[in-house]
Formats: C-alpha cells, structure tokens, sequence
C-alpha cells in the first residue's frame, strides 16, 4: 500500500540515526516500528495492584477554619507572614 505519512521530527530523527546506525532501508525500518508499536499497543494491558492508603484520626483541628488561606497564616504564622 503506498501512502503519504506525515512523521513528527522528533521520531524523524530518531529514524534516520537508526537508518544509518543499521545501515537499513528506510521503508523498511518504518514497517518494523509499526510493526513494533502495533503489536505493543494490541497487548492486553496488564491489571495494576490497587493502591491501598490507611486512614488515621488526627484528632481535631487546631484551627477555627481552612476556607481561607490568608487568614489561616495569618493565624498560624502571625501577620508577618507575607
């Protein structure tokens, strides 16, 4: 099939040092990274471990409120804190 393939130049260049690093064909180099990346990309994906994060009570809060950050240093920090 011929086909016109528009190629980022990040992957051109990528190319062509392969090219002369096997000193290959370029058409042929192109079909064996599709042929690479498809079957990548048809394996099923592999199932990830849940991530688990455990819960602790830190107690109460040690400040009236949190809705406002400014005041919050304001009171944490004292008003030098700008």
């Amino acid at each position: 099939m011929r086909t016109t393939l528009t190629i980022d130049p990040d992957i051109a260049i990528e190319l062509e040092r392969l090219r002369r690093e096997r000193k290959a064909n370029f058409k042929a180099l192109v079909n064996e990274a599709l042929r690479c990346g498809l079957r990548e990309m048809n394996k099923p994906s592999r199932r990830r471990k849940p991530v688990r994060t455990r819960s602790f009570d830190g107690g109460r809060l040690l400040v009236r409120s949190i809705d406002n950050i400014g005041e919050l240093l304001a009171e944490v920090e004292g008003e030098w804190y700008r």
